[in-house]
């Protein structure tokens, strides 16, 4: 009997170890038709340079524009990468979706597959399955286009994994942007397919570019100065760059574009848009009296080359700074420049961190309807800034959608990509060939004075003096003025914008910025201007 048992022992081993080896053959054999259905192909970042491009930039009379000998060259520009359509449409028909992959496009991040659904199978059915798709292709996130805008199919954007870094001069020896005759012409990277996106900011005709720390936007304003500075001279285009943050456009002071030295305080920011609204209105006056349209008609109609004039690029590197200081003036600002400024060759580019509502308003977002986000963190921010989601989705480091007015969906763009060096290398050169020449200087711009506005609530120089004397407490003015919460909320809120409070601290009260002292002498102010009215109306 144990000889018998000894044998059957044997035999089961036996078995077991030919199922092993039989379920290991089936392994292997899935991981190889997995691979099987990846196929490679090449993906070339150079596919659209043009051939005529020199080393040393264009000369205009005594100024030289920067060459391409300024800028970094990015190395690698052919990669193989990996097409894995039969994966995917075996996934999709594992969850019942019958569908053809009938185009591929590589990118320099991504590859977009474009799918075409068989009769009948719902296209929200395919946008809800994005989380299986990416864990069926070991992906890190996956975007849905449901439909591609002009195509009948569902773009699937997928990460490939063999990151490219699109160069600032990849984008500027393109054919694109060699061939425009625009002086706003602006780089920004390079597209789904590989192609060179480039815009003219004169028929965007304002931008609102809006990501989260470290998603590539100051790279994208850092790139999008160095483009006019490549293509304009100080005659042709000027500048005006405002900086809260001190550190991120500080590189192009004493450039010659420049009209003003970069504002970096916000109190006084929003006085240099007032400025710059009177100079739109002054340029109005000249056009009806020259009976002309717009900046282009003008210049057209001069004779001497010193009399024309120069388009204005506002710059604003954070808005919300800006915002926090003096909201009414900065929103009212912005509004009259965004609404008319375009003819005027008055342009604005507006960048933050925090696309909330209390920053980006409905009247801004109203008043500039081309559109760039970069990686947010949420779906809410992304609609508050492209009003529709899928910016939280991106990947971030220059991952943008890119959304220009008139397009209805926005189109995915790797940023392109410029040096803290290339910035200073072309920064010199072009600060050597001219000297700033400040149309406003520095001390020319006032600080926002603080006032009380003569429409505010009728309650609300009585619940400053409570504030100053207090504390900045919701719940003290409750009490004191007998209110609700909303009136006393917006009584802070308001205060906040005159910049008698600061901002909202948390479980800690607000700082009062305003003594009791200096208070009276704004009340008294006001009353003496009052009762001068007064008096004139009596005589």
């Amino acid at each position: 009997p144990s000889m018998t048992q000894s044998n059957t022992k044997k035999d089961e081993e036996k078995q077991n170890s030919k199922g092993k080896n039989s379920k290991n053959k089936e392994k292997e054999k899935t991981a190889a038709s997995a691979n099987d259905r990846e196929i490679t192909e090449d993906f070339d970042i150079t596919k659209d340079q043009s051939k005529d491009v020199k080393d040393q930039g264009e000369k205009h009379g005594d100024y030289t524009l920067p060459g391409i000998s300024l800028l970094n060259d990015s190395g690698k520009k052919k990669v193989k990468l990996a097409n894995k359509s039969e994966l995917l449409e075996e996934t999709l028909n594992s969850f019942g979706v019958e569908a053809k992959v009938i185009n591929v496009n590589h990118g320099p991040t991504i590859t977009r597959y474009e799918i075409q659904p068989a009769t009948g199978v719902k296209v929200s059915k395919i946008v809800n399955l994005s989380d299986d798709i990416a864990l069926a292709l070991a992906a890190r996130d996956v975007r849905i286009e449901a439909p591609i805008p002009g195509k009948a199919a569902v773009g699937i954007e997928v990460p490939h994994g063999n990151d490219i870094t699109v160069s600032f001069r990849d984008v500027i020896v393109s054919e694109e942007f060699q061939k425009a005759e625009d002086k706003l012409t602006l780089a920004l990277g390079k597209g789904i397919d590989g192609d060179t996106a480039v815009f003219n900011l004169a028929k965007m005709p304002h931008l609102l570019v809006a990501g989260a720390t470290g998603s590539g936007k100051s790279v994208c304003i850092n790139t999008l100065i160095s483009s006019i500075l490549y293509r304009a001279t100080p005659e042709e285009v000027k500048l005006l760059l405002v900086d809260p943050k001190k550190v991120e456009l500080n590189i192009y002071q004493g450039l010659p574009h420049l009209i003003t030295p970069v504002v970096t305080d916000p109190k006084k920011a929003a006085n240099v848009l007032k400025l710059v609204v009177e100079e739109m209105e002054n340029r109005y006056d000249l056009f009806s009296e020259t009976g002309s349209r717009g900046i282009e008609s003008y210049n057209k109609q001069v004779d001497d080359p010193e009399d024309k004039m120069p388009y204005i690029v506002v710059i604003i590197d954070e808005l919300s700074d800006l915002m926090m200081v003096a909201a009414n003036e900065v929103e009212d600002n912005i509004c009259r420049l965004a609404q008319m400024s375009r003819a005027a060759g008055i342009h604005l580019i507006i960048a933050t961190q925090r696309p909330s509502v209390d920053v980006i308003t409905g009247l801004i977002k109203a008043n500039i309807p081309s559109r760039i986000s970069f990686a947010v963190s949420s779906a809410t921010d992304s609609r508050t800034i492209l009003d529709m989601g899928g910016a939280e989705k991106l990947l971030g480091k220059g991952d943008m959608l890119f959304a220009p007015v008139g397009m209805q969906k926005p189109q995915r763009i790797q940023g392109a990509f410029l040096t803290d060096q290339e910035i200073s290398e072309i920064t010199s050169f072009v600060k050597n060939q001219a000297t700033a020449e400040y149309k406003i200087e520095k001390d020319d711009i006032k600080e926002v004075e603080l006032s009380i506005d003569d429409e505010q609530d009728e309650l609300y120089e009585e619940a400053v003096k409570l504030v100053v004397k207090y504390r900045a407490s919701i719940s003290m003015l409750q009490r004191r003025l007998h209110i609700g919460h909303s009136r006393a909320a917006r009584l802070i809120d308001t205060m906040e914008e005159d910049g008698i409070v600061g901002p909202y601290a948390g479980s800690k009260p607000r700082e009062v910025l305003v003594k009791e002292d200096d208070l009276e002498a704004i009340l008294n102010g006001e009353y003496e201007n009052q009762e001068a009215e007064t008096e004139d109306q009596k005589s």
